[in-house]
C-alpha cells in the first residue's frame, strides 16, 4: 500500500470521463489498497481514481463510524457504479481533497440506491442517505470529470474554511 499524491483542481484529469473498468486484476486491487490508505491519510469521506491521477470507473468511501445514519464506519468500494435511484435534493456543506480549504453547500440527493461492483467482483446495490449518499454522489462525479462547484449557480458560493483535521468530502 502506499500514500498517493491528490490531485489539485487545476488538473485536466479530473475533467475526464473515465472508462468503465473490464477486468479486476491484481493492478486494480493495489489501486483499491492506495485509494484507501491514501482517503484515509487526508481524512477523507471519499476517494475516486481520478484524484491520484487513474483513469478508471472506481472509487472508495468511508463515513465516521461516530455518524448517527446507516453503515457509519462502513468502507465502500465500488466500481463501474450507477445511481439508479433518488429522492429530493437538499443542501448539505461539501468540500474536495482535491480544493482544500474550500466548501459550499451544494445540492445532493439526500437518498439514493446505487450499484456497482465491489472489490471481490460482486455486484451490489447500496441504498444510502445522508452523508454516504451525498459521497456516492461526489464520488461518482468526480468519475465524470464533474467537480463539486460545477453544481453550484456560480464561484461566489464558495467560502474559505480553516478547519483541519476533519473528515472532508472527496
Amino acid at each position: 500500500m502506499a500514500i498517493r499524491e491528490i490531485l489539485s483542481v487545476e488538473h485536466p484529469m479530473l475533467r475526464r470521463k473515465c472508462p468503465r473498468i473490464r477486468q479486476l486484476d491484481s493492478g486494480l486491487q493495489k489501486l483499491i489498497d492506495d485509494l484507501i490508505e491514501t482517503m484515509r491519510e487526508a481524512n477523507g469521506v471519499g476517494l475516486a481514481a481520478p484524484q491520484v491521477g487513474v483513469a478508471a470507473r472506481l472509487f472508495v468511501v468511508e463515513t465516521p463510524e461516530d455518524l448517527d445514519e446507516p453503515h457509519a464506519g462502513e468502507l465502500f468500494v465500488l466500481y463501474n457504479p450507477e445511481i439508479v435511484k433518488k429522492s429530493e435534493l437538499y443542501h448539505p456543506v461539501e468540500g474536495c481533497l482535491s480544493m482544500p480549504g474550500w466548501e459550499a453547500d451544494v445540492p445532493r440527493y439526500q437518498y439514493i440506491t446505487i450499484k456497482g461492483r465491489n472489490r471481490n467482483g460482486r455486484e451490489v446495490r447500496i441504498s444510502a442517505e445522508g452523508l454516504l449518499a451525498q459521497a456516492f454522489q461526489h464520488e461518482s462525479d468526480h468519475l465524470d470529470g464533474v467537480l463539486f462547484f460545477d453544481h453550484l449557480d456560480n464561484m461566489n458560493q464558495l467560502r474559505r474554511t480553516e478547519r483541519t483535521g476533519e473528515r472532508v468530502e472527496a
